[in-house]
């Protein structure tokens, strides 16, 4: 057990040989800790309370703090020599002198005082080199070390009782000069002259990278201490103790500059330290130019590939809408057929039968009955032959044809506002007759057939109708001011008329739209690309 008095608070604190540390105040135990709490590992060694009342803990797993109830601990890791701590004597500089089975390790005050959990403590040790000798697995039962009045330290060793004198330590004020042997780069040895500005270059996809450094010291060379940083590789220095070797794998094909540097036995540091530099050649595939001749030739790619499919489309489309020019042609050589037909064929039957009703007529004695029912005859036959010349004209517009599709919708809106009575402004751009003989009828009929839909149904007092063309789209529009439509009505959305509409617009490759609501009339859009 351990045991260390506290003045400051008049108590007494208590440290196991398992581990663990309790304070023990007016007979009762008033704090404990462990390692949950944070405390050293292991056989609890020695306890030092200084003068502010924080509680040292040398322990085997390192030496711990105990201040304002928080406990942290310094080990390897934090700067120490190593990790078991034996003893622990504060010397009159208030520097601490820590017994360990590495040696006697010195920590000077303003060390002690910046150590955190993100800055180690820089310590020095004495060893054999130096004269000390140190229990390797100390086993203390009484103190194992003391200062004297004088300020001497007083401790137990394998060769019996060995003291320091703290304030007449040597101290190698000189730092020690540094250098870089070689660069070994997969195993290939490279010397950088001495002096040169000049950097390495290392071949192309150099994996390994080892670089040999030294540093100059005749006190005590086997306790140099090294730092070494790789400028572009890493982001902070690397404390390395002894180690004169520095090892890099896998790094980028770049320019580097490797810094190092290194302190005497005392710890004195040479700051300006050595470098060297050197280069990592890039292979082909990892140049500049190479990356943006990759990424070029994939541009192109896809720019080619987004051309071909283009073209591809373009063709597409191009053969769909001369498959619907040769169908719109072929349905208006059959309207062209059936319109000679009914003029040439039954026009003239019924023509013949009137006619021939006519000469009956004559011979009919005085009948006045039988002539006003052959009379009546032959009116039907004429209102008959009227319709059908009429059916027959609209099957096949000549004047499609002859004057273009801008005078034929001119030519259409007059005839339709003198038969219906509805006025029709009509609006057509000259620039639409070199519009296709297929996408003109087709268009026509969608006027045709708008404006039949706006007398029947609509009930409309006046219609709108504008063609007009861009460089390479045809615009037509038909709007009214009638009642709207509505669904489940002849002509609403999905009726014949709308269909037979849409279908001629998507058959031309173009677009067809509908806007009509009850009250507000209706709106008929059909865009078009031009040829």
């Amino acid at each position: 057990m351990a045991v260390a008095a506290d003045t400051v608070r008049d108590g007494l604190w208590l440290g196991f040989y398992l581990g663990g540390v309790i304070y023990f105040a007016d007979d009762q135990v008033r704090e404990s800790y462990g390692v949950m709490n944070g405390l050293a590992e292991g056989r609890i060694s020695s306890l030092y309370v200084d003068s502010a009342g924080t509680v040292w803990v040398a322990a085997e797993g390192g030496l711990s703090r105990i201040k304002d109830g928080r406990v942290t601990t310094m080990n390897r890791k934090d700067g120490l020599p190593c990790d078991e701590v034996g003893w622990i004597v504060e010397d009159l500089a208030r520097s601490f002198w820590l017994g360990m089975p590495c040696g006697l390790a010195h920590i000077p005050r303003h060390e002690i005082d910046a150590w955190s959990e993100t800055h180690p403590v820089r310590a020095t040790l004495f060893d054999t080199a130096d004269g000390v000798r140190m229990f390797s697995a100390p086993r203390y039962y009484t103190a194992a070390a003391a200062r004297a009045a004088d300020g001497r330290i007083w401790f137990a060793s394998p060769d019996g009782a060995s003291v320091i004198d703290p304030g007449h330590l040597p101290f190698n004020t000189l730092p020690p000069p540094v250098h870089v042997e070689q660069v070994i780069a997969d195993r290939k040895v490279y010397i950088a002259p001495a002096g040169s500005a000049a950097a390495l270059r290392l071949p192309a996809l150099t994996n390994d990278v080892e670089i040999d450094y030294t540093a100059l010291s005749f006190v005590a060379p086997e306790k140099m201490q090294f730092r070494y940083k790789l400028e572009g590789h890493d982001r902070d220095w690397q404390d390395v103790g002894t180690r004169r070797q520095a090892f890099y794998t896998n790094l980028r094909p770049r320019g580097y500059r490797f810094r190092v540097m290194a302190a005497n036995n005392s710890g004195v540091w040479n700051e300006a330290g050595a470098a060297v530099d050197f280069v990592i050649l890039p292979a082909y595939y990892q140049t500049t130019w190479f990356a943006v001749l990759t990424i070029g030739l994939i541009l192109g790619v896809a720019w080619t590939a987004h051309r071909v499919r283009l073209r591809i489309v373009e063709k597409h489309q191009r053969e769909i809408g001369a498959l619907n020019e040769r169908l719109m042609k072929a349905q208006e050589q059959e309207r062209i057929r059936i319109a000679g037909e009914l003029h040439d064929g039954v026009m003239q039957e019924m023509l013949a039968a009137t006619m021939m009703l006519g000469a009956a007529k004559r011979r009919i004695p005085d009948d006045i009955e039988a002539k006003a029912k052959i009379d009546k005859v032959q009116d039907k036959l004429i209102r008959v032959g009227t319709d059908i010349r009429r059916l027959s004209h609209d099957l096949h517009p000549p004047v499609l044809q002859e004057a273009g599709l801008p005078q034929a919708l001119q030519i259409c809106c007059e005839e339709f506002s003198a038969a219906a009575g509805i006025p029709v402004y009509c609006e057509a751009d000259d620039r639409a007759r070199d519009l296709s003989r297929g996408a003109a009828l087709a268009l026509f009929r969608i006027v045709q057939e708008a404006l039949g839909n706006a007398a029947k149904h609509a009930r409309a007092t006046r219609i709108t109708v504008r063609l007009t063309r861009s460089d390479d789209q045809v615009f037509l529009v038909v709007s009214d001011d009638g009642v709207g439509f509505e669904d489940g009505r002849l002509g609403a959305p999905g009726g014949l008329g709308l269909v037979m509409m849409r279908e001629r617009a998507t058959q031309l490759s173009g677009t067809f739209e509908f806007d009509s609501a009850a009250g507000r009339g209706t709106t008929i859009k059909v865009i078009i690309p031009f040829r």
